[in-house]
């Protein structure tokens, strides 16, 4: 017997106006944060969340296939940003220690110290721009629809299970 999909409603008025609410908010704080960010330190956003994956990995250095999983990029956009930021001497590209197949990325002194100079001023603008704009009470609400929407993005990417 064949499963029937069940029908799919679309968004009521009222659930579109939290959507667009929710969306063009969230776009303008990552847009404020990323210009306040690029100001105060010369680093992108990008820089920065390579910059982060990199300072908490074992030996400053990821596979890049590792660092591209870690930072939720595909690996031709990867590398593109690393190539940028090799020319910059925040990282450099080595083969991978003990299999010449892959390469690792490898956070240079250069690229420690700007992730380090960049660190507070880049969350003193999350303090500003999104902690101190929400009781602590919508600070656990955030966390909690943020975990929600996580939980359901990651279950609609599993495979189904066979009915």
């Amino acid at each position: 017997m064949a499963v029937i999909p069940r029908a799919r409603r679309l968004p009521t008025r009222d659930e579109l106006t939290v959507w667009r609410d929710f969306f063009e908010t969230t776009e303008t704080l990552r847009a404020t944060l990323a210009a306040r960010l690029q100001s105060d330190t010369g680093l992108s956003t990008g820089d920065y969340t390579v910059l982060l994956a990199l300072s908490e990995a074992g030996g400053h250095r990821l596979r890049s296939s590792a660092l591209a999983e870690a930072v939720g990029w595909e690996r031709s956009r990867l590398s593109h940003h690393l190539g940028r930021m090799e020319r910059r001497g925040l990282i450099r590209r080595e083969n991978c220690t003990g299999d010449n197949r892959g390469q690792e990325a490898v956070l240079s002194p250069n690229g420690l110290t700007a992730f380090r100079a960049a660190t507070v001023p880049h969350l003193t603008a999350v303090r500003e721009l999104f902690v101190d704009a929400l009781t602590p009470d919508q600070l656990i609400a955030a966390a909690d629809i943020a975990a929600a929407l996580r939980e359901h993005l990651s279950a609609s990417q599993r495979p189904s299970e066979a009915s």
